[in-house]
């Protein structure tokens, strides 16, 4: 009989969560910790607080969805569904490409269902980027991003997107691409800032992706929440439909992000290799989810522009208890999410604020530099962020108490 091991009372991060999350990951000690989602998602519920960090709604999605899902698990739709998906999904999220967006893409060749976006992005940068290749995003950047191109053993290369409006400096755009440059990881709308790009932006990402031979993935989680302005796929774009993936999921759209429910279309041949991936991942996912939310899929325009105007609506009432509280307000365009500048109060470090805002007036948010490497981090460093995607009648509580912060301080 073996000894037991020995354990170390203190576990040594491996080196890709060391360059993938830096100190956002890291206790004193240099020993794996706590996220900041986790840590203020802790301090809201220790002071009562509202809970403003994590972005996921507070309602259940459409009731004709949620019964479809009851009615499939009740017809017996309870055991694997087919690796690359339900064939009514995939041919509801091939029919959505062409009713929204004029794309045509072959359900059988082109879709495959994933458990969430989270795992579409996975399984397509594991399948595309490794170790010598350098994958580059927008900074800030949603934080599983550099999580997973650490994974794949990539260099995470960012180009800044500048305040108010979170648009990227071209030049800074330009010098960030190399030969090394094998995938471009696109978020639009942009989580955390809020930006919708413009086509402008949107074609010099794909003309400087063809310039260096990337492949361009593309998170759209958030295509129908935009305010003002409209989604524009990056797939739609001269020179791009031959080397994008787009990526999106029911989550966002349908306020159902616990079911996990995504999807990936593009090229056959990129939809495959990312397919052998994702089958070692998790292979399969919700059998009653996916029928359900192909049903979902189909609901009538009217739905699309309501819960965008309804969100806009949410976004206006945070807004102003934001404005009320003295910071130097940024608004979004589109997403659950709106940024600030706590610099105007006087306050230069974002993070020490979100430690104490729970305490200091019973909201909680996240800081911004925490989608950021360390230079992102020093940039953005005096920045906060606020979801917007709850109930109204919290949103109007949450801006009350806002209101009050300079005179707690």
């Amino acid at each position: 009989m073996h000894p037991p091991r020995e354990l170390s009372p203190s576990l040594a991060p491996a080196p890709w969560q060391r360059a993938a999350l830096g100190a956002n990951l890291l206790a004193p000690d240099g020993s794996l910790g706590v996220t900041i989602f986790e840590e203020m998602t802790g301090l809201a519920l220790r002071t009562g607080a509202i809970n403003l960090g994590q972005g996921f709604p507070d309602e259940d999605g459409p009731l004709e969805i949620r019964e479809a899902a009851r009615a499939a698990i009740s017809a017996g739709a309870n055991q694997y569904a087919p690796g690359k998906g339900l064939p009514q999904l995939r041919e509801a999220v091939a029919a959505h490409q062409e009713r929204f967006y004029g794309l045509t893409i072959n359900p059988d060749t082109e879709v495959i269902v994933t458990t969430g976006a989270t795992e579409g992005i996975a399984a397509a940068l594991l399948a595309f980027a490794g170790p010598g290749d350098e994958v580059l995003t927008f900074e800030p950047f949603y934080d599983s991003y550099g999580a997973v191109i650490g994974l794949a053993g990539a260099t995470h290369v960012t180009a800044p997107l500048l305040a108010p409006d979170f648009q990227p400096d071209m030049a800074a755009l330009e010098a960030a691409f190399s030969e090394r440059t094998r995938v471009v990881l696109l978020n639009n709308p942009h989580n955390p800032t809020g930006a919708v790009f413009p086509r402008s932006v949107l074609q010099r990402v794909v003309d400087l992706a063809r310039k260096h031979g990337s492949i361009i993935i593309t998170d759209e989680v958030y295509e129908h929440l935009t305010f003002g302005v409209s989604h524009l796929p990056v797939a739609c774009l001269p020179g791009a439909a031959e080397r994008t993936i787009t990526i999106s999921s029911a989550g966002k759209t349908f306020s159902l992000t616990g079911w996990k429910i995504g999807w990936l279309s593009g090229p056959a041949e990129l939809v495959a290799a990312a397919r052998t991936v994702k089958q070692f991942l998790t292979y399969s996912s919700g059998t009653p989810f996916q029928a359900a939310i192909a049903a979902g899929l189909a609901l009538p325009d009217a739905f699309y522009t309501g819960i965008a105007a309804d969100l806009e609506h949410k976004r206006n009432i945070l807004r102003q208890g934001l404005a009320a509280a003295g910071f130097d307000v940024f608004s979004p365009q589109g997403t659950y999410f709106i940024n600030v500048d706590t610099a105007p109060l006087g306050i230069e470090d974002s993070v020490d604020l979100a430690r104490r805002l729970p305490a200091l007036v019973g909201v909680a948010a996240i800081p911004v530099p925490v989608f950021c490497h360390p230079e992102g981090a020093a940039r953005t460093r005096s920045l906060l962020r606020f979801a917007f995607c709850k109930r109204t009648e919290v949103l109007e509580e949450a801006a009350e108490r806002l209101a009050t912060l300079s005179g707690r301080l």
